[in-house]
């Protein structure tokens, strides 16, 4: 019969630690320090306590007082779910802002022979058909930042473009996102 391992207190500290490090599994350092990955993951759920809120997916992690995206998680959500979980509803034509492979500047990309998609906007200036944001208040939030513009119009394409388009575009945010994050979780 074996005996039963005790741990101190300061070595699942430890070992908690070492798992809240940007691009440290958990098993990885299970493995390093000799024990099971369940075990090292209970030390951590019983160290954020009950009320620890854990993000869906875990898109994103925390780490002390902020939030960093979870890059490789992120992407796959975008790359595998974000169709399914943000459906988006098409209509007829009508005045809005352009989307997907419409929006400037990846309208330079992609020739456009139909109309294009277009977000509804009553102060939209482009004739396009409709096509749902993920938000109702996405045009504005658009017009306002024009990085967050390109960002969600490339969400757009993964969410309804063509195997050509959604292949660019999971390309596109994938750069982007790996780029601009030094100190996000891979």
């Amino acid at each position: 019969m074996s005996k039963r391992r005790k741990f101190s207190p300061e070595f699942k500290q430890g070992a908690i630690e070492q798992v809240h490090q940007p691009g440290v599994s958990c098993t990885q350092v299970a493995r390093e320090l000799g024990i099971g990955a369940n075990l090292l993951s209970r030390w951590k759920r019983e160290a954020e306590g009950p009320k620890a809120s854990k993000p869906l997916a875990e898109l994103a992690v925390s780490q002390g007082d902020t939030i960093i995206p979870h890059n490789r998680n992120l992407l796959e959500f975008l790359e595998h779910g974000i169709q399914y979980a943000f459906v988006p509803d098409t209509g007829g034509p009508g005045r809005g802002m352009p989307t997907a492979h419409a929006a400037p500047p990846f309208n330079q990309e992609f020739s456009e022979t139909e109309l294009p998609p277009v977000w509804p906007d009553p102060d939209g200036d482009i004739r396009g058909l409709a096509f749902s944001p993920l938000y109702k208040s996405v045009p504005a939030a658009a017009r306002a930042d024009p990085d967050l513009y390109e960002l969600l119009a490339l969400v757009d394409c993964i969410r309804a473009g063509r195997a050509r388009e959604k292949n660019w575009a999971i390309k596109e945010l994938s750069n982007r996102i790996n780029s601009n994050a030094p100190n996000s979780k891979s």
